[in-house]
């Protein structure tokens, strides 16, 4: 028993320790450094790895890592193998926090993209241009796309829209970034997408596999963006809203009209998110001014949120958004560091 005891506080003591460990290496420009030119070595191999599986290999790790966490915690609540089930909890608990932060963690503490772009004022007008700009080429690009038989957005290859955010990839601004692309397709849909739909989950990055996963259930006008998201994160950007920021940049540019027009109705929404606080009058008004095939993609997406709304939306939504403040991140309800990189980056057109 007394063994058991000394193991338990070691381990107890080496995650303390790791702790401890991580949060100086977040506040020291070289350690940073070293976890990026990390991730670029694993993200390689992982791909390569993991890339030709036609289903998520992620999604299975976690599955399995689920089942043997909830055979631990039911051994707890024996008596005869509580001490030994405690010890592999936290075993278990010290082993994925050390490759969760050697192979992604330690990426929310890169320099921020912030920094690459000119200072302006994100100011209410200036959002509202962005705005009535946005809309007008959504429209436009509305006109270029395929429709289903209810006159909503269909896309029509999938795949051709995974190739095309890897070729755009390549062709990022180099005073943004200089990540290294990697032309392996790598998407994959969640093995739990029907659970995702009930959570506000577009997709993820599983950082143990490099694998990008998405929800096939969502409406087609969230999907193409979504996966530009998430190849932001392969590409080796944790904060969620800097995703956004070079999920747009891939698609924004892009000659898909399908990933072009996602990209665009994403920023329009995004735009008028933070401004409808400020100008209801002037959302209500670039809502009533959206094309009607526009306005019947609006209302298939009010249509699936409506379908999905329960507590598990509430409880992910909860939980997300500690997870990303406690990742120096604003939460996920809000748009406005996308939209200061969005407006500093237009702010370069009038130069």
């Amino acid at each position: 028993m007394l063994k058991s005891y000394h193991k338990k506080r070691f381990w107890a003591g080496i995650l303390l320790a790791q702790f401890l460990l991580f949060f100086i290496f977040s506040k020291l420009r070289f350690a940073v450094s070293f976890f990026e030119n990390l991730f670029e070595i694993q993200k390689k191999t992982h791909q390569l790895l993991f890339a030709w599986i036609p289903f998520s290999i992620g999604d299975v790790i976690y599955i399995l890592y689920g089942v043997f966490l909830m055979y631990l915690i039911i051994k707890l609540f024996r008596k005869k193998t509580r001490n030994k089930a405690l010890l592999k909890i936290l075993i278990v608990l010290n082993i994925t926090y050390f490759i969760y932060q050697i192979f992604w963690g330690m990426l929310y503490f890169q320099t921020p993209v912030i920094l690459k772009l000119p200072k302006t004022d994100i100011t209410l007008e200036k959002r509202k241009i962005l705005a009535l700009e946005y809309l007008k080429k959504a429209k436009a690009t509305r006109g270029l796309v395929q429709e289903d038989q209810n006159g909503v957005f269909l896309i029509k290859d999938l795949n051709s829209i995974e190739k095309e955010i890897l070729k755009q990839q390549k062709n990022l601004p180099r005073f943004i970034t200089s990540k290294q692309t990697c032309q392996i397709n790598s998407f994959k849909p969640s093995l739990f997408d029907d659970m995702m739909s009930f959570t506000g989950i577009l997709g993820y990055y599983n950082p143990f596999t490099a694998e990008a996963q998405y929800n096939t259930n969502l409406p087609p006008s969230y999907l193409p963006f979504t996966l530009a998201h998430e190849s932001s994160h392969q590409l080796g950007y944790a904060r969620e809203q800097e995703a956004n920021f070079i999920g747009y940049l891939i698609g924004v540019e892009s000659k898909n009209s399908e990933l072009k027009y996602s990209t665009e109705y994403f920023t329009l929404k995004s735009l008028l998110n933070s401004i409808v606080y400020e100008d209801e009058k002037f959302v209500k008004n670039v809502l009533e001014n959206y094309s009607e095939e526009m306005k019947k993609d609006r209302l298939n997406e009010k249509r699936f949120i409506s379908e999905h709304q329960g507590w598990l939306n509430d409880f992910f939504g909860f939980t997300n958004n500690l997870f990303l403040k406690s990742n120096q991140q604003e939460g996920s309800v809000t748009y406005s560091y996308f939209i200061d990189l969005l407006v500093r980056y237009k702010s370069l057109d009038q130069k």
